[in-house]
């Protein structure tokens, strides 16, 4: 073998271990997104099964009830969209599984034909090493060169050729090992597949059961239709009085706001205008000079207060509160420690009944017995009143938004206070007719609702 023979076959191995690296690499990032994606997913299933057992709780609760009520078939309903969502969940987690799976095998494969070249090669090179062994044929070799140039370049190729061998070694072991790695990798990705399927097939024959529990509650309730009518008729007209109740008392707060801030200005044209009235004095100036710089109190107020028109007029330090409040949107605690969804905002049709329509100018949230509500965010308490539908509501400000709480029992804060996010400032009413602890918030921007749902961190 020449010189530049050997240098061919060593530059042709060097590119080849360069492609063997990037295949590797390859296949490697792509194991890290896919394991973020999977852990991702583990962590929405975790999410989902703790919701599960959360509605679970209180189904326990309500269905220990004297008699079958509609929160009833509204936690049944929760329970099957959630248990919906689990199983959609595996099917990602399935689906992510078979990519993975699939990679693998064809990163395998690689290994394989890599470890294969990789060997052939290695079989060549101590063919030649054997025919060129003993040190009389490496030292002819070497003499045999045309100057010492040449031959200084034979003993470095003889040198190289050497160590070339002992990394080629350790390079299909190196392989070897990745390959093992790889397969028994590959089986436990099966295996959690395996396991995976059955968590599905098991998942979607406890669906099949609550679905049948659905339709056994929801057929019960059918049967009294016309006294759960006459019952949620008197509910919708006490809720429309709540709203308005509620809707007075965000008018009068921003009145009251608007006349604070109408006064204050006042106090500063007065204190302006004296200020005007004692310099006019002190440098002799004209009085009717005076009258036409100074502006009069009568305008101001005429200008200031105008009837019907609620703006709500905020400070410096309110805008601020503002602006932190609108950044923190999706992002905001809940108002209890535990709970559910269990009526949305807006228009929505009744679950039981069909065609009868409900409207929340909130949203309704389920929690267990003896739980007490708490500020989303930083506010001062500007109301506190009894509600229509039962029960006691508070109004916290927050700047240009209002978030309301209602259904509470006793209130552990007062009008004025300033409060902080998380702070207890009420326990919530149990329903002993439904069987039932349920808190309504409610978020407003000025004299408009908002949905909350989009507010709470992961409350949609």
């Amino acid at each position: 073998m020449t010189l530049s023979r050997y240098l061919k076959n060593k530059f042709f191995l060097s590119g080849l271990l360069i492609l063997f690296a990037l295949l590797c690499f390859e296949p490697a990032t792509a194991q890290r997104n896919s394991k973020n994606t999977k852990k991702e997913l583990e962590n929405k299933k975790k999410k989902i099964n703790a919701e599960i057992d959360q509605i679970s709780s209180l189904l326990n609760e309500t269905k220990a009830h004297k008699k079958t009520s509609i929160i009833v078939l509204l936690n049944i309903n929760i329970k099957l969209e959630k248990r919906q969502d689990l199983i959609n969940t595996i099917n990602a987690e399935i689906m992510e599984l078979d990519k993975e799976i699939k990679e693998n095998e064809s990163h395998v494969e690689q290994l394989r034909a890599n470890l294969e070249k990789l060997k052939k090669d290695y079989a060549r090179m101590i063919v030649y090493a054997q025919r060129n062994q003993d040190s009389y044929s490496t030292l002819m070799f070497i003499f045999a060169a045309e100057n010492f140039n040449q031959a200084y370049s034979r003993l470095k190729y003889m040198q190289q050729y050497s160590e070339f061998r002992k990394k080629q070694a350790a390079e299909i072991v190196s392989t070897q090992n990745q390959l093992l790695a790889q397969i028994n990798e590959l089986k436990d990705q099966k295996h959690e597949k395996n396991v995976l399927l059955g968590n599905e097939v098991q998942e979607k024959k406890v669906l099949s059961a609550e679905k049948t529990e659905k339709e056994i509650v929801l057929s019960e309730l059918q049967k009294k239709e016309k006294e759960l009518k006459s019952e949620l008729e008197k509910r919708k007209q006490a809720a429309i009085q709540l709203q308005v109740a509620i809707k007075r008392m965000i008018e009068a707060e921003i009145k009251r706001k608007a006349e604070e801030a109408n006064r204050a200005e006042l106090k500063r044209l007065l204190a302006l205008q004296k200020e005007k009235e004692a310099k006019s004095k002190k440098d002799k100036k004209d009085n009717s000079k005076e009258k036409t710089e100074t502006t009069p109190i009568a305008n101001v107020k005429a200008d200031t207060k105008k009837e019907n028109v609620l703006v709500p007029v905020l400070t410096e330090e309110a805008e601020a509160l503002s602006a932190d409040f609108a950044n923190n949107r999706g992002k905001l605690p809940w108002p209890v420690v535990k709970g559910v969804i269990c009526e949305t905002y807006g228009d929505h049709e009744h679950p039981a009944i069909k065609g009868f329509m409900m409207f929340n100018n909130g949203i309704e949230i389920c929690t267990s017995k003896g739980s007490q509500a708490r500020a989303v965010f930083d506010g001062e308490v500007t109301g506190i009143a009894v509600s229509p539908t039962g029960g006691k509501l508070v109004i916290i400000r927050h700047g240009e938004y209002l978030s309301v709480y209602t259904n509470l029992g006793d209130v552990t804060v007062k009008t004025g206070q300033k409060v902080t996010v998380k702070q207890v400032i009420g326990n919530i009413l149990y329903n002993d007719d439904e069987g039932k602890t349920s808190l309504n918030l409610q978020i407003w921007k000025g004299q408009k609702t908002m949905d909350p749902g989009w507010w709470l961190f992961n409350g949609r």
